[in-house]
């Protein structure tokens, strides 16, 4: 039996990258055409682009200053950007009832490769170095929760690059279930050494700005950045979350079945909690990485669900993937099809891959778009499929 969850109000989104650090910011960088892709300010024994946040972050102060990382910067930054919505979300809901479920994948790991570089030099760790508030998962958590005022169930998701796809499932389930009334989902990661070195090691990562299905394509281009939605039971929507699909196919460790199975899978599920089929979505923000083998899957995927008409997107080639964070981060990009009425090209793509059946967006396309599909897919085969609505 499939299930048909009721479609749940968005009131509210922000999101900060290297495109910019409010929606604004990054919406006028996308219409801009504006890569942010550029060489890495962390160093490592290898060349890349990356992308990084270069706007300023808010500073933690009074109890939560032992907390402070770039980590929970951003988080900072992305509750600042909210505040006027988040304030209306408290004024509804009990702080009891409103839940925080947050991804991440990095955690706290660029503050703790500082510390162990200072520990090399001095033989010591830093003296305000704290793991359990620095590091841990559990750290942006409290952090979140200390500037939300929100007291109702938390937890972080840590499933790689879907990791903040995830909570929008969890937060649609929590409230279907009257188990809360609001929640404020979505993740954050930031650049460090593990990854990157990680990425070189599995010769997925590009030594130039990442091309998402171009014929040209050679690796990933790794970013930085975080994202939050706010989703209520009432309230007044900026869009619709109507469904979230999720499978898990397990084909390999780090690689996706070449057929796209699990991908195909998660999407055809989103549209069927929703009760919509292949042509009710109008665009499809692609996982897209430029690695050969996941945009060939992708593609493969899309191509059997939905043929070759939907407009697909990659925005990775402006942002970089921000792993833990890209799930929220693409899903507030998806969604501004729905608010403002145009897609960005995908930036790179060209020449497309003539090997790929699907409809690559080269230029910016303006129109009425209805629905949007949103897609991460993850080490293990875990994939998501977000689907989103217009008001």
């Amino acid at each position: 039996m499939t299930l048909t969850p009721e479609p749940i109000a968005i009131t509210g989104m922000t999101l900060s990258n290297a495109l910019g650090g409010s929606c604004n910011e990054v919406r006028n960088a996308l219409a801009g055409r504006e890569s942010r892709l550029r060489p890495s300010p962390i160093e490592v024994p290898f060349e890349t682009a990356v992308g990084a946040i270069d706007s300023d972050l808010p500073s933690l102060d009074g109890q939560l200053r032992p907390w402070s990382t770039r980590l929970t910067r951003i988080a900072a930054q992305l509750v600042g950007n909210l505040d006027a919505e988040l304030g209306a979300l408290r004024g509804r809901w009990r702080p009891d009832r409103i839940a925080v479920i947050l991804g991440t994948s990095t955690a706290g790991a660029e503050t703790t490769e500082a510390a162990f570089r200072h520990f090399l030099a001095t033989d010591r760790l830093p003296a305000d170095y704290d793991l359990w508030r620095q590091h841990t998962y559990g750290a942006v958590l409290h952090v979140m929760r200390e500037l939300t005022g929100a007291r109702g169930p938390g937890w972080v998701v840590s499933t790689a690059c879907t990791s903040s796809a995830k909570p929008l499932a969890t937060a649609q389930r929590l409230i279907g279930a009257g188990l809360i009334d609001a929640a404020i989902v979505g993740g954050i990661d930031t650049l460090c050494a593990m990854t990157l070195c990680g990425f070189n090691a599995l010769g997925a990562l590009s030594s130039k700005p990442c091309r998402p299905f171009s014929r040209a394509r050679d690796g990933i281009s790794i970013g930085e950045g975080g994202a939050l939605l706010l989703l209520e039971r009432g309230g007044e929507p900026i869009a619709w979350l109507e469904a979230v699909g999720e499978s898990s196919d397990a084909y390999h460790i780090s690689a996706p079945h070449p057929k796209g199975l699990g991908a195909q899978l998660a999407m055809q599920r989103a549209l069927e909690r929703a009760r919509c089929g292949p042509a009710d979505v109008d665009h499809i923000n692609a996982h897209g990485t430029g690695t050969p083998l996941n945009d060939s899957a992708e593609a493969n995927a899309i191509s059997e669900l939905f043929g070759e008409e939907v407009p697909v997107v990659s925005t990775k080639g402006y942002t970089g993937h921000t792993l833990g964070a890209a799930g929220a981060t693409e899903a507030v990009l998806a969604s501004f099809a729905l608010t403002d009425g145009w897609i960005p090209a995908s930036q790179g793509a060209e020449p497309v891959d003539d090997k790929i059946a699907i409809n690559i967006a080269t230029e910016r396309i303006s129109g009425k778009f209805r629905r949007v599909l949103s897609n991460s897919f993850a080490f293990g085969g875990n994939n998501v499929s977000v689907l989103l609505r217009a008001v």
